[in-house]
């Protein structure tokens, strides 16, 4: 959560400056990043209220809880991205193209570019400082190809594709003040809306396979199906289905029992592994066991 908090924070800083800069320069380009770091702010609230939903209680209507929540707001928050902030800054880039305006004041847009430039690569650092807490020497893009976190998932793509804006947005400006034309800063308005719906979409499939079901992170399913081969109780392990339910996992395995002749032996031993099993891994919240006998 606290690399949400750090997105939140640089990016109301960062659209209310923007947004003063566009309105005092004209600029297209500022425009267009000032609706997408306003679209950012909005976004992380979203975040933020999935993150709150999916801690609520499991109730007669949803059983298992609310863990999906999350991923929900997070695909919410790829439509936001599409429609808030790209679609509309392609419409003000192409608007500016048939009605070129000049860019007043331009240093003025320069500076405050700069300023967002540091603030964002602030929020970037948070973000990525929280991801190497969990996933320690992996590589990024293992961990998010791999990762069950929609949000920090959601929160890396936009700080990430908020700097490369700002970068566009600043490379706009400047070419638009060097040769005088100011088509450059309408280009650079539809670009940063290109970046926009393209992080929106990628962000989007990421999440989508989460909203279909997912099963627990890759090493972690591994770990839990050595974890059964090795227990006393378990003889052979046939199956084992996990399902990612926000921060928690529901889990189904089915296995022949070291102890098949006792009934009261038979529902010892699933207890004791099901205890074990949550104990062992504390994202486990449901274990449903099923035992066999394919001998």
């Amino acid at each position: 959560m606290s690399a949400i908090i750090y997105a939140l924070s640089a990016n109301a800083g960062i659209a209310v400056s923007k947004a003063a800069a566009a309105a005092y320069t004209g600029s297209s380009a500022m425009l267009a990043e000032s609706v997408h770091s306003a679209a950012d702010c909005a976004n992380q609230l979203l975040l933020l209220l999935g993150i709150r939903q999916s801690k609520q209680e499991p109730t007669p209507d949803h059983p298992l809880g609310f863990g999906k929540a999350t991923y929900f707001w997070s695909f919410m928050v790829a439509l936001m991205l599409f429609s808030m902030g790209g679609a509309f800054s392609i419409y003000e880039g192409v608007h500016k193209l048939s009605s070129p305006e000049p860019v007043e004041n331009p240093w003025v847009a320069i500076i405050v570019l700069g300023v967002g430039v540091v603030l964002e690569a602030w929020s970037l650092r948070g973000c990525i400082h929280e991801i190497r807490e969990k996933a320690g020497d992996m590589p990024l893009w293992r961990y998010f190809r791999d990762s069950r976190e929609s949000e920090l998932i959601v929160v890396m793509g936009e700080d990430i594709a908020a700097l490369a804006g700002l970068a566009m947005a600043l490379g706009a400006i400047v070419l638009s003040m060097a040769t005088g034309n100011p088509a450059w800063d309408a280009w650079g308005s539809i670009a940063v809306g290109v970046l926009l719906i393209i992080v929106a979409c990628g962000v989007g499939f990421e999440v989508r396979a989460l909203l279909i079901g997912q099963s627990a992170e890759p090493a972690e399913r591994t770990a839990m199906e050595t974890w059964l081969k090795a227990r006393p109780e378990v003889a052979e392990l046939y199956n084992m289905i996990s399902f990612q339910m926000g921060t928690c996992l529901f889990v189904a395995v089915k296995a022949r029992l070291a102890e098949r002749e006792s009934a009261k032996g038979l529902i010892d031993q699933v207890n004791t592994v099901q205890d074990a099993l949550k104990v062992e891994f504390p994202a486990v919240r449901w274990v449903f066991f099923e035992p066999d006998d394919k001998s």
